[in-house]
């Protein structure tokens, strides 16, 4: 049982507690509701920083933050680490792995998936990274590949053990790459003296025109020449058609790996009971974040899909949006109970990044576009400040500052190691 004490308040319950759901609950802390948040994690991702962890820069505590720490104090707060596994609308219950819970408002804001549209061998043989356990499994997959090119002698195989391929050129994409380059260029050839590091590649393959799409031309041509300038291939309309855990197909040429990291894609992450407003990777939703016809079940942030003549697919899948959805809905929620008018949700682009290593960084903000060393300032500032928790802040500015100053990654540690037979 979730053993949530009875109430006269009315219950809002929250399922995620990534971006959108923690502002909501945070904003509905002096509200007449009683709030339920549920998660099946005890802490919120930063997820802009998860390559970090996966490439050795970052300990994954310097992005994770305990859900109950964050809400400490808050009066009529409860929350539950459970696995939800269905919503029944008919009822207003949610269906968990410890037990059910009925409520009175329910907001889904469970964030967002790895999608390889549909294809299940890559799938089976690709490294996803959307969360810190994912991130540890390829931070220990990269360190493990190059103990094993020690030991081989079969050239091929060094070679496949020492080749890596990105797929997607989104900001995800492009930041891995970069990270993979600094450790190719100023750490690894200290690890292992024995092995020729360069002879590691990098390849980032996209099946758009251009890599950062979503950014200005400015930016996308500064990012592809500071990847070049750091010995990263890039690949451009290539479409990725198959992956057997050692060759991948493409529509241009075909490359040799054994580690495929797949970023190319991400999908709204759908509940069991509501799959018929869920369309196109996300559920459908009104102005005011209203799922299909239900007027007291709402959904924030990467699950929702706000149609607009701004945004015919959707707002993008990014923090900000999460942010200000849950912001507004916690405004609408104590306007719901107040019997005022709801407001719509416009939603305030204040720009886009990308750091692509040490001094290297795009911004686009209105119609200012920068990169170089203070583009890379103003990325660090605002992923620093983004992150939860004055703990996290302090530690994650002092190895940042540690990598800087000594061209050093400090946490090349297989604490986990990974089992490649799961490939």
């Amino acid at each position: 049982m979730l053993n949530i004490p009875d109430s006269n308040r009315k219950r809002v319950v929250i399922i995620g507690g990534g971006f959108g759901g923690i502002i909501l609950a945070k904003k509905l802390s002096s509200s007449p509701y009683q709030v339920v948040l549920l998660d099946k994690h005890n802490y919120h991702t930063f997820q802009p920083l998860l390559y970090q962890v996966a490439t050795a820069g970052l300990e994954p505590d310097s992005i994770a933050y305990p859900l109950r720490k964050i809400f400490a104090g808050q009066k009529e707060f409860y929350f539950r680490m459970a696995e939800v596994s269905g919503v029944n609308s008919a009822e207003n219950c949610v269906e968990t792995n410890i037990g059910k819970l009925n409520y009175d408002y329910l907001v889904i804001a469970t964030g967002s998936k790895t999608n390889y549209f549909g294809n299940n061998v890559i799938e089976a043989h690709s490294m996803p990274m959307k969360t810190v356990p994912e991130a540890l499994n390829l931070r220990s997959l990269i360190l493990q590949n190059f103990e094993k090119a020690l030991l081989t002698d079969d050239l091929k195989e060094r070679a496949r053990l020492m080749n890596y391929v990105i797929v997607g050129g989104g900001p995800t994409g492009v930041e891995l790459a970069g990270a993979l380059a600094e450790l190719k260029n100023h750490v690894l050839p200290n690890d292992y003296p024995d092995l020729d590091i360069r002879r590691m590649s990098i390849h980032l393959v996209e099946a758009g025109p251009n890599l950062l799409g979503a950014m200005s031309d400015t930016s996308r041509a500064k990012s592809e020449a500071y990847l070049e300038k750091m010995g990263v291939h890039t690949w451009t309309d290539t479409l990725v058609e198959s992956y057997d855990g050692q060759f991948v197909k493409t529509n241009k040429k075909d490359l040799q790996t054994s580690t495929l990291i797949w970023a190319a894609g991400v999908a709204g992450s759908g509940i069991s009971g509501l799959e018929s407003h869920y369309q196109r990777g996300r559920y459908q939703v009104d102005a005011y974040n209203r799922i299909g016809d239900l007027t007291n079940v709402f959904a924030i942030g990467d699950v929702a899909g706000m149609i607009t003549d701004d945004y015919p697919k959707g707002h993008p899948m990014v923090a900000p949006v999460a942010i200000q959805q849950g912001e507004l809905l916690a405004k609408n929620l104590k306007r719901i109970q107040q019997n005022k008018a709801l407001q719509a949700f416009v939603y305030k682009d204040k720009g886009s990044m990308a750091t692509i290593g040490r001094n290297r960084a795009v911004v686009d903000i209105n119609k200012l576009h920068f990169g170089g060393t203070f583009g890379w300032l103003v990325w660090m500032f605002v992923h620093l400040m983004s992150l939860v928790g004055f703990r996290n802040k302090v530690v994650t500015l002092m190895n940042w500052l540690w990598s800087y100053v000594k061209y050093d990654k400090g946490v090349r540690l297989i604490i986990r190691p990974f089992n490649t037979n799961k490939l």
